[in-house]
């Protein structure tokens, strides 16, 4: 029986390269191994088997015949372990918990109602789900996937694009009745505008007016933390909000709320990114399939 601190497959893989390769010198290369190192490795591997493998009298490497059938042999049996690995990992059930960091209103619109048909395709997975407009350290708050608004700054953080959102500014119809309409951006002084809390990467709302860009400091007497907070109190009269589309598209469809100053709305967008630990190794099963399965459900618009 063999020792169990031999790895076999480990030299097979060094004999296979050095025959494919040419020699030992390239075969270290391609190892980051000296040719010295190659050349004991295989030495050890003939002792072992008790039969030569090359010969090493010729300016180039010649395999002996039972060289050539190891070299075959070799060649078969590393075929088939890539084989049985990659089946292994392609039916490998994704498991185990996911936390899941994500903006309110990205969450409820999106997370909340896809949360049980990930679980159903899923089962092994337990989602955790944070749903907060705050950025947070995803090594610290051990936090596998965040979704992130916005241009996102250096990190080394792995981004997947989910798409972009389009921005529009919104009021209800009770305000706008009591206040105006709006028709161009100077307008806006004698509206109430409701903004963020935080600081944002655009504090501004941007405009085009006859060509060119003017932009606006929303003041008003409200502010709140998250988007879907704005979205509330924009339903309930207190003045104009500057939101992501999808968090009043169905809002806007039933009259609700209304869009204003769309004709110099200047098209500006929010790119949605998926931000996760993954440089260096493979992702868990468990995060790439919840990448995979947003990629293919979020419609930004």
């Amino acid at each position: 029986m063999a020792r169990l601190d031999v790895n076999r497959s480990g030299e097979m893989e060094v004999f296979v390269r050095v025959v494919e390769l040419g020699g030992f010198s390239a075969a270290a290369r391609a190892f980051r191994m000296t040719p010295s190192a190659v050349s004991k490795l295989v030495a050890r591997l003939e002792q072992r088997l008790g039969a030569r493998l090359v010969n090493r009298s010729t300016r180039r490497l010649q395999l002996t015949p039972e060289g050539v059938t190891f070299y075959e042999r070799s060649v078969r049996v590393l075929a088939d372990l890539d084989e049985a690995e990659r089946g292994i990992a392609a039916n490998t059930s994704p498991r185990g918990r996911l936390r899941v960091n994500a903006s309110v209103p990205f969450g409820t619109h999106f997370l909340l109602p896809l949360a049980p048909e990930f679980l159903a395709c899923h089962p092994g997975v337990t989602l955790d789900l944070v749903l907060t407009d705050e950025v947070v350290n995803l090594l610290e708050d051990r936090t596998d996937v965040a979704i992130r608004s916005g241009p996102l700054g250096s990190s080394d953080l792995v981004a997947r694009k989910l798409g972009e959102t389009r921005m529009v500014i919104v009021g209800a119809p009770a305000y706008l009745k009591r206040r105006g309409t709006p028709g161009k951006p100077r307008d806006l002084e004698r509206h109430n505008l409701l903004r963020f809390g935080y600081s944002r990467a655009m504090e501004e709302w941007p405009f085009v007016e006859r060509g060119a860009e003017v932009r606006v400091s929303p003041s008003g007497n409200a502010q709140a933390s998250n988007g879907d907070a704005l979205r509330q109190l924009a339903l309930a009269g207190l003045g104009l909000a500057r939101l992501a589309a999808f968090q009043v598209r169905e809002d806007i469809a039933a009259g609700r709320l209304v869009a204003v100053l769309e004709d110099h709305n200047p098209g500006d967008t929010e790119p949605v990114h998926a931000v996760f630990v993954g440089a260096g190794g493979p992702l868990p099963s468990r995060v790439r399939a919840f990448l995979d399965f947003l990629a293919a459900r979020v419609r930004l618009g």
